[in-house]
């Protein structure tokens, strides 16, 4: 990254209002608007995630529980290996988290043949049922400032960009 581009991100962390004005041309320029972008985007999902841990502690779960609950609740049972392709991480990465939400009576775990399959326990539809709706509402507020139109566009953008960084 460039001395420049470094200048960018310094200059976001104190910017409240506004962007900062780039300056260049042509690729450089469109590099010095990607780093920025980039950066705005995860300090948005960061504000975010913290946002949600805090919301969700009402029902004593973490984002990473959360969103476990939903697949699974989704998907009605799923292999781990399923679990873990849906949450864009490794089976060995949420090991213990089935472990704890197993400990907390939230999901079991069946043998069937070779698989082992999670769904969730009564318990864990109780909770599904209450927190979903909720968090959905709690998620949805934060583009309370966009309008329809403005939150369709940025899906497509944010799609766009999802597409155009698949790894192969």
């Amino acid at each position: 990254m460039s001395e420049e581009n470094h200048e960018i991100i310094a200059n976001e962390v104190d910017i409240e209002e506004g962007e900062p004005t780039i300056t260049g041309s042509g690729a450089r320029q469109d590099e010095r608007l990607g780093v920025l972008i980039w950066f705005r985007i995860s300090r948005i999902f960061n504000q975010s995630l913290r946002a949600s841990n805090q919301h969700l502690k009402q029902w004593d779960l973490s984002a990473a529980q959360f969103d476990v609950l939903v697949q699974i609740g989704a998907h009605k049972r799923l292999t781990q290996q399923e679990l873990a392709d849906k949450l864009f991480v490794t089976k060995g990465n949420i090991t213990q988290l089935l472990v704890k939400m197993e400990d907390l009576g939230l999901i079991k775990r069946e043998q069937e043949w070779k698989k082992k399959w999670l769904s969730l326990t009564e318990q864990g539809w109780e909770l599904y049922n209450d927190v979903v709706p909720k968090q959905e509402t709690f998620q949805a507020s934060h583009f309370a400032g966009l309008n329809r139109e403005e939150k369709q566009q940025l899906l497509g953008l944010l799609r766009k960009i999802q597409k155009n960084n698949v790894e192969d």
